[in-house]
């Protein structure tokens, strides 16, 4: 019976619908397991080769998890809102949910053909107003509570106003806007509905605001700073500015704290903890106040990791962005600074903090006095000082700061290296013309401990204090597209209110055009009467693509529940993910955004862990074997790739589809695109040869690989152990088929095993011999170790090795036989289904349990030793490991064929090296 694995393997998927084989439920009496994907945003393209990798580890090791006893909940979705869907709507007039729903159902069979085991009844999309509903109802209560400093939890708004209305602002410690004003409890009182609304705002979790945005006015909406590279939208390459616009954010800067001190907890690589660190940012120091020169009603805060190095300050940098860029800028330099100012905010916040080598600036005119020396110091305008991080001003420490070093370098600005501590004396630094030029010592006091000493005489002084700050910003909440959830929000009196829970969910509304309107307005206000029952305007713009997968673990909990996001009884036996793979892209944002969520949620008693992910793998990227043709210069004539030194060429991108083990298919060449119809070709030996290299597999490359098409000629088993073959999970890889053909003979000679010489099905019941047992007990210690490191890459190649050994034994023992289809099922589930039903098993081989390893049956009992005589090897002999010495030397002289080495000699000696080899010298 030959190995048929597109009956096979449609069978059982239709099986495993049908009876729901995956179905997981609330299960007490076992051990619960959480293997979570990051669910894909399903585009038009479908998957290639690269998307299933995480998911086939994830997979494989669900399926191990359950057959260790556990009750594994594997669950799978989409991230169904995003830009493409929208852009393809504005292009023809198609809504997003139906482009979205047939992407869908290509993905759905895509998966299916691949054989996971998805429990399909708790799907989601996040374009489901079932859904959406609760991720309103989230931002309804992020709305409604503020973050308490000193419980560093979020608690409900109508503490906070019972706190105004006793005592004022004054003993209030929170999360809250720097610009906050301090406020009595008469003052709180005296305020009218709206003033005290607009108060507030500078405190809630979901918080309405000025904030500066990556705007795209081609695309009408505002762009995430990911979503930003060189100026230009990673969307269809659209000119993006830096504007101010009023949005919606959630002040996740609360959490930061709390965010940075939970990674402690979490098995996660180090490398993952480090750019999430990087990413909050966290940097003590102090804030300081410095007066400008002839101005005595302005300052400039500055915030400074460093306030020891305050004396070697030679300028101050503000931000493109800052308040005072226009009150600082003098006439004569005014038309400069605007220019700047106007190329520097087009500009990422990314890209000015990456791009280190290029530096620009321009001067105010204006000085700056050093508070603690009355030094004046020139005032510049900068884009690697950021808006967000501080207070949007730095005071420059050349000597102590690379990006100081280098602009000052660049605009020819005093350098001066501060050095902390030791005897101080007056005469310590030297002032001319009122500017630092020389500082050996901090002046003015005795200095041991350097800035912890600086910020007390700061604070004794009054110009300043010490604070930890953070890089985190405040998520950005509001885009002004269509294609998103709608805000629970109205209006009234221009202040936001949010719409009672049992109005949930929000569906969106239809409208003509998925376009902003004529005015600028958002897609939604082109909707009719969207307005709440009362009249009140609903909110247009619509929510990022965050807000869906912040907390889709949550939901795949309780999928179907109308009363709750999930209830108590779901998530307090789920709890949290235990195993989460994804791609390392999403290290900062979306995981950042996930676990402020959770936290929160936290916080309101609704989940029962602080932290959403236990354990967090990135899967290594498949890279694609990109090939290249090479055409000479000015004609459509191509060279072979060994020719192409000879000639002038241009080197050109080919569809892999073309391309076998680099021959090109001329003729599908000349098909492929119309000005190639009539390309001509100098080959090598009649053909012609393409050159190739690796990179990242992309459309664009025409490197991309699709699984249907690799799942027909193979089939899905191949593909998925051929997937976890190619090397360790977490790296990157090259993609070649080259090697799918050996995995192939694998899965067929593991088949084999099963048949007799006549291609039957048959198998033995008779008992296994000692080196058959011997073969199994290895792979199963082999097979469990490598699953609990997730290194599926060498257990593949312990599968191959083991069914090696075992067709060189000829075993066809159901003894043997059985406990290995059990293991390779995580691997190749059709093809170990069909084989566990053949052995007679009524069951699914999802019910089976993993088999146990009995050490006794690997222990060496003998050694083969290679047995020399002069260091020449002439026969192996086998003897037990307890064996004696003497006896083994008896036994090598008296061994056949011994005596016609030793040739009537009696041996000088014997050496005998344990588990190694034996020597006669003669």
């Amino acid at each position: 019976m030959e190995y048929n694995f597109k009956e096979i393997e449609k069978k059982w998927q239709e099986y495993w619908q049908k009876n729901k084989t995956y179905k997981v439920e609330v299960d007490s009496d076992k051990p619960k397991f959480y293997v979570l994907d990051m669910f894909p945003y399903p585009s038009g393209a479908g998957l290639h080769v690269g998307h299933p990798l995480g998911y086939i580890a994830s997979d494989i090791y669900s399926r191990f998890k359950r057959t260790k006893g556990f009750n594994v909940l594997h669950p799978m979705g989409y991230d169904a809102y995003g830009l493409p869907a929208e852009q393809y709507a504005i292009q023809t007039g198609t809504h997003p949910e139906v482009t979205t729903n047939k992407n869908i159902t290509r993905y759905r069979q895509q998966l299916d053909n691949i054989g996971f085991s998805y429990d399909w009844d708790r799907e989601v999309r996040t374009c489901d107003p079932e859904y959406y509903k609760w991720t309103q109802w989230t931002f309804i209560k992020l709305f409604n509570h503020w973050f308490n400093n000193e419980t560093q939890k979020a608690e409900s708004i109508e503490t906070l106003i019972e706190t105004l209305a006793k005592e004022g602002s004054a003993n209030i410690n929170a999360a809250k806007d720097d610009k906050t004003p301090e406020i009595s409890a008469e003052e709180w009182k005296a305020l009218n509905e709206k003033e005290q609304q607009e108060y507030l705002m500078h405190y809630r979790l979901a918080f309405l605001s000025d904030t500066m945005v990556n705007w795209c006015p081609e695309l009408g909406t505002v762009l995430a700073n990911d979503e930003v590279k060189e100026g230009l939208s990673v969307r269809g390459g659209h000119p993006v500015e830096r504007k101010t616009m009023r949005q919606w954010s959630l002040r996740i800067t609360a959490y930061a704290e709390r965010l940075l001190s939970g990674l402690d907890k979490l098995e996660w690589t180090d490398s993952l903890k480090e750019i999430q660190k990087n990413w909050i940012g966290k940097s003590k120091g102090a804030s300081m106040w410095f007066p400008i020169e002839d101005n005595e009603e302005q300052k400039i805060e500055i915030f400074t990791t460093r306030p020891d190095t305050i004396f070697g300050a030679t300028f101050m940098v503000i931000c493109p962005e800052h308040d005072l860029v226009n009150e600082l800028t003098t006439d004569e330099n005014r038309k400069q600074v605007e220019e700047y100012v106007a190329w520097a905010k087009n500009r990422s916040e990314r890209e000015r903090q990456t791009e280190v080598k290029k530096i620009s600036g321009v001067f105010t005119g204006s000085y700056g006095i050093n508070p603690l020396n009355g030094a004046k110091v020139p005032i510049w305008i900068a884009e690697y000082v950021l808006a967000g991080y501080g207070t949007g001003a730095i005071m420059a420490v050349p000597a102590h700061d690379s990006r100081d070093y280098a602009f000052a370098k660049h605009f020819d600005i005093p350098i001066v290296e501060v050095v902390s501590g030791g005897d101080i004396s007056e005469e310590a630094f030297e002032a001319k013309d009122g500017v630092l030029v020389n500082s050996d010592f901090i002046t003015g006091m005795k200095v041991k401990e350097g800035q912890e000493a600086v910020i007390e005489r700061i604070e004794k002084e009054d110009i300043g204090s010490g604070k930890i700050n953070y890089r985190l910003r405040d998520a950005i909440f509001s885009r002004q597209r269509y294609w998103g959830e709608p805000f629970p929000v109205y209006y009234k009196d221009d202040i936001p209110y949010m719409m009672d829970e049992s109005k949930l969910p929000l569906e969106l509304p239809e409208v003509d055009k998925y376009l902003p309107t004529e005015t600028g307005e958002p897609p939604l206000a082109r909707a009719n009467n969207w307005v709440t029952e009362d009249g009140y305007r609903i909110e247009t713009n619509t929510m990022p693509g965050f807000a869906g997968s912040s907390g889709y673990y949550l939901r795949y909990m309780d999928p179907r529940n109308q009363n709750e996001y999930f209830s108590k009884e779901a998530n307090g036996y789920w709890r949290n993910v235990d195993l989460y793979i994804g791609g390392a892209e999403h290290a900062t944002g979306h995981l950042i955004y996930s676990r402020f969520w959770n936290k929160f949620l936290f916080d309101l008693g609704v989940c029962c862990e602080d932290e959403p992910f236990k354990k967090l793998i990135n899967q290594g990227m498949i890279q694609g074997r990109t090939s290249f043709v090479y055409r000479i210069k000015g004609s459509n004539q191509f060279v072979s790739y060994n020719l192409r030194k000879d000639y002038d060429v241009q080197e050109i991108r080919v569809d892999i589809a073309l391309v076998n083990n680099d021959i090109l298919d001329q003729e599908g060449f000349r098909q492929w695109r119309p000005d190639f119809k009539d390309a001509e070709f100098i080959l090598e030996d009649g053909k012609y040869f393409c050159g190739w290299e690796v990179e990242k597999m992309s459309k664009s490359y025409y490197n991309v690989q699709n699984p249907d098409d690799l799942i027909e000629k193979y089939g899905a088993d191949t593909l998925r152990l051929y997937e976890m073959f190619l090397g360790p999970l977490e790296q990157s890889k090259p993609w070649d088929t080259k090697g799918i053909e050996g995995v192939f003979r694998f899965i067929r000679k593991f088949w084999r095993l099963f048949q007799n010489a006549e291609g039957e099905f048959e198998v033995s019941d008779a008992a296994a011999s000692k080196d058959e047992l011997k073969v199994l007990h290895k792979t199963i210690k082999k097979i469990q170790d490598d699953n609990e490191r997730f290194s599926f890459n060498t257990a593949v190649s312990g599968f191959m090795i083991c069914v090696n050994e075992l067709s060189d034994l000829k075993c066809n023992k159901r003894e043997i036989l059985e406990p290995i289809t059990v293991m390779l099922s995580a691997f190749a589930p059709h093809l170990c289904e069909e084989l566990w039903n053949a052995l007679g098993h009524k069951d699914s081989i999802v019910e089976a349990s993993f088999p146990e390893y009995i050490e006794d049956y690997t222990k060496e009992n003998s050694f083969e030793y290679p047995v020399s005589f002069n260091g020449k090897m002439r026969f192996k002999i086998e003897f037990p490991l307890d064996m004696a010495k003497d006896e083994m030397e008896k036994a090598v002289l008296s061994a056949e064929g011994a005596q016609k080495y030793l040739d009537g000699k009696t041996p000088k000696k014997i050496i005998i090296v344990p588990k190694r080899i034996i020597n006669v010298v003669i």
